[in-house]
């Protein structure tokens, strides 16, 4: 069985997400993917075998659509998965219609949490990216507060800093960063939430810390 969350209300999702997984029994082996431990081969020996210390097992694929080279893959194998002895859960942020059709072609189950219009329109979240590219960490760290608070989704926040730490990269536009900054910069950002959450540790104060660090 497939389950899927997504959406850009963070805050709903992963709400609804964690009630999910109180609800698994602790005899069922748990596994965690993301980008960083990627595995086709691994993937492949889950979907068509059974758990490795259990009867069953239970994977979780976290933001894997969000890149072309595992989103590829996963959407191209969906149907075998989801005739899987193994239940496969993946969270995700806001995917688009193509991609959901692939998971209701399946029979996924789908979760889907989005913002209400008006909450979007509350912030400017170009504000965050201007901040960035003036390099003023005060005012990067207030707007990504205001965003925060007014229920703007860390995943959302992350694209639009990644977004425009690459513009400027293309730009060539290094009056107050280097190259090697920005490209740095991008870098980290890109796994910044899948490497917290394989700690165990808090999105926010992750994404917190890392914005006060990062220049």
């Amino acid at each position: 069985m497939i389950y899927l969350f997504a959406g850009d209300d963070v805050n709903n999702k992963r709400k609804a997400y964690e009630n999910f997984l109180k609800s698994i029994s602790k005899k069922i082996e748990i596994l965690s993917v993301n980008r960083n431990n990627f595995n086709p081969m691994q993937i492949e020996s889950l979907y068509s075998g059974a758990g490795l210390f259990s009867e069953k097992s239970v994977i979780i694929f976290e933001n894997i659509c969000e890149h072309e080279e595992t989103r590829d893959f996963v959407l191209e194998k969906l149907p075998l998965i989801g005739k899987s002895s193994n239940d496969f859960i993946f969270l995700e942020s806001k995917l688009t219609k193509s991609i959901l059709d692939d998971f209701k072609k399946v029979r996924a189950e789908l979760n889907i949490f989005e913002l209400s219009k008006e909450a979007k329109e509350k912030f400017n979240n170009f504000l965050l990216a201007n901040a960035l590219g003036d390099k003023d960490k005060l005012n990067l760290w207030v707007n990504y507060r205001l965003a925060i608070d007014k229920g703007v989704g860390m995943e959302e926040l992350i694209g639009v800093l990644f977004w425009k730490a690459k513009d400027m990269i293309l730009k060539k536009n290094f009056n107050k960063f280097t190259e090697e900054e920005l490209k740095n910069f991008a870098s980290k950002i890109s796994y910044l939430l899948p490497e917290a959450r394989q700690k165990g540790l808090d999105d926010e104060s992750a994404f917190e810390q890392f914005l006060l660090e990062a220049f």
